[in-house]
């Protein structure tokens, strides 16, 4: 049995999937190729969930680029192609392709083209996507009674956090390290106050000893830079400056004692490591991507106006996440450094597959 999984586009996503990635790694061993963004390749690098990936870097469903990895995937000859996307596209690929069986939900009017349609459920109430994934492998007859979450780091990664850590002044943190997440591509309306960011870190690094790191992409590193400068503290850092990598992210949380994050990918990189995480929750409802974590706390503001699930506050006022006072995160995190301390970085076992 060869299986195409074609990959959710989003960071967080992509983490959400891996519960149900491993389930079909447990049922049907080897000859699963991931199909999906670069990006998504780097988040997943390290693990053991699929055997390779095909690229699949946007482009419309008659664009050059959607045509050559049609032909790659027929080329292939898939006996399986498991949809986590819901999008028409995808569908149309695995149908274009030839791949004999197509499983997905039955959404935005793809259904003909799918072979197994499941019916999704309703988008009035907010449902887990993880659980969602989950339904695709229970189909399958995967084992799904697990919820755990699956990530790994390269040695490559590893390299560049250890030379990140050489490169400060300080050198290398004689102390446990929080990492902060500020950005978030889905739009402005998930962003905390960078001062807020600052006063946090800075409260952190005085009150708690703690080396705070300010986690950063490329489009978010005068962000990371300004909440490090705003904080005036030696132990207050960011990656700025260094090149930026979903992998070296990915070190930085593995090894860091706590995570406080706006709701964006990364967020998600912490419960697979088993590191405890503050996530500060504005225009998105908390349903949509519940993790079932045990050492995550979520943070949100009970407004009327909300959560609006929208990019950009439509009233103008953003107050869902201004209101989101420093004090209220602080203390957060600083319950969680009590009661989990600092664990240990968590080696995960290669997944049990069927021969």
């Amino acid at each position: 049995m060869k299986l195409a999984v074609f990959l959710p586009n989003w960071i967080g996503d992509a983490v959400m999937a891996t519960p149900a990635l491993a389930a079909l790694r447990r049922r049907f061993g080897c000859g699963i190729v991931a199909v999906g963004r670069s990006y998504v390749a780097d988040v997943l690098a390290g693990s053991k969930l699929v055997d390779r990936l095909m690229v699949s870097d946007g482009g419309g469903l008659f664009s050059g680029r959607a045509r050559q990895l049609v032909n790659d995937l027929r080329r292939e000859r898939f006996d399986l192609a498991v949809l986590f996307p819901n999008s028409f596209r995808t569908a149309a690929i695995a149908r274009l392709a030839r791949i004999r069986r197509r499983v997905g939900f039955a959404r935005d009017g793809r259904g003909w083209l799918l072979t197994d349609r499941l019916r999704p459920r309703s988008r009035r109430e907010p449902n887990p996507v993880l659980d969602e994934y989950l339904r695709l492998a229970e189909y399958l007859d995967c084992d799904v009674t697990s919820r755990e979450m699956h990530l790994a780091t390269t040695t490559d990664d590893e390299r560049a956090l250890a030379a990140f850590w050489r490169a400060q002044p300080a050198g290398p943190p004689g102390c446990g390290v929080v990492c902060l997440n500020p950005g978030g591509a889905y739009g402005s309306a998930k962003h905390w106050p960078m001062k807020s960011f600052a006063e946090l870190a800075r409260r952190l690094a005085v009150e708690r000893e703690r080396t705070v790191l300010v986690l950063c992409g490329p489009a978010e590193r005068e962000e990371a830079w300004t909440i490090a400068a705003r904080a005036g503290h030696s132990r207050v850092v960011s990656l700025a400056d260094a090149p930026p990598s979903i992998g070296l992210t990915k070190a930085a949380i593995r090894h860091c004692d706590l995570l406080v994050t706006t709701d964006s990918g990364p967020r998600h990189f912490a419960p697979p490591f088993r590191v405890p995480v503050v996530t500060l929750f504005g225009p998105t409802h908390i349903g949509w991507s519940e993790t079932f974590y045990e050492k995550a706390v979520h943070l949100q503001v009970d407004l009327d106006c909300g959560p609006c699930q929208q990019r950009t506050c439509p009233l103008g006022h953003h107050r869902c996440m201004r209101e989101l006072s420093v004090e209220r995160v602080y203390a957060a995190a600083a319950r969680l450094l009590d009661r989990y301390g600092t664990p240990p970085a968590v080696d995960r076992e290669p997944l049990r597959v069927a021969s």
